[in-house]
């Protein structure tokens, strides 16, 4: 396939980065959650920050190429080992320009 949709044969273009904040719920502190997370953005180039929440959720944002943000969506969903997801929520955002990825 060439890019071009089937009904209008004009080319789609997937944006070249995206923003993404992630809340996840659950026993997500004090399992290596945030660490764990960093580990991955920085190794697959994605740029952000993580950090705990006081009410025991970790939030997270990530900015990158659209499908590396939907990996790192989809390993927030259960994380690292300990973990016990019960629920995420993610937002789509404008981008900030995030050059690197932090643990807050």
């Amino acid at each position: 396939m060439d890019g071009r949709t089937a009904s209008t044969g004009r080319t789609r273009l997937r944006p070249r980065r995206v923003r993404c904040r992630v809340i996840v719920r659950g026993r997500v502190q004090g399992v290596w959650f945030r660490g764990s997370v960093a580990e991955a953005a920085r190794g697959c180039g994605v740029d952000g920050w993580v950090r705990n929440r006081v009410d025991g959720s970790v939030e997270a944002v990530f900015e990158g190429r659209p499908e590396v943000v939907d990996r790192l969506v989809d390993y927030c969903r259960h994380g690292p080992p300990g973990a016990v997801v019960t629920r995420i929520d993610t937002h789509a955002e404008a981008l900030h320009g995030e050059t690197i990825f932090t643990v807050a």
